[in-house]
């Protein structure tokens, strides 16, 4: 069994220090992702921040599924800090190579995973670190409960009894 390693390097996104922290060490293999993607899907609609699950469950898919194809880690961590108004996820591997670049064609079949977390993150980065003779990297991603932005939609349905018409 490989020995446990140091959690990443803490990101540039300060969260408070009231946030619970949860991890989950495994194989980085072509089922990581579905493990590591139920995981913080039960994690999450669990508790406050059932309405972040989908999202999360996403980037942190395309993070694992990144880890599985284009690294040889023999690992793949996945740290939760789950804070009052937001959600931050560490996905740390032993490859320090830089993150794979976003395809620049938009009709190739890959490369659109970090546009993705892009795209529903409020913030997120990557770091290497050092840890004893190798080195590591961590890309994380910061989601929050930002509610509905401009542009977005009513829900669907009847309007509560009482309550005044659109």
């Amino acid at each position: 069994m490989p020995p446990v390693f140091a959690p990443p390097v803490p990101f540039p996104y300060a969260l408070p220090s009231s946030c619970e922290g949860y991890q989950l060490a495994m194989p980085n293999s072509a089922f990581a992702a579905r493990i590591v993607r139920d995981f913080v899907g039960a994690l999450l609609r669990t508790g406050a921040h059932a309405g972040l699950a989908d999202d999360a469950r996403l980037c942190v898919s395309e993070v694992v599924s990144n880890v599985y194809c284009h690294t040889r880690s023999e690992l793949v961590r996945v740290e939760v800090l789950v804070g009052r108004e937001e959600v931050a996820v560490h996905v740390t591997n032993d490859h320090a190579g830089p993150p794979p670049e976003p395809l620049i064609r938009p009709e190739g079949e890959g490369g659109r995973g970090l546009l993705v977390v892009n795209g529903l993150a409020a913030s997120w980065g990557s770091s290497t670190r050092k840890v004893k003779t190798r080195r590591t990297k961590t890309v994380w991603f910061v989601l929050t409960d930002a509610g509905p932005g401009p542009g977005a939609r009513e829900p669907d349905g009847d309007p509560q009894p009482g309550a005044p018409a659109p």
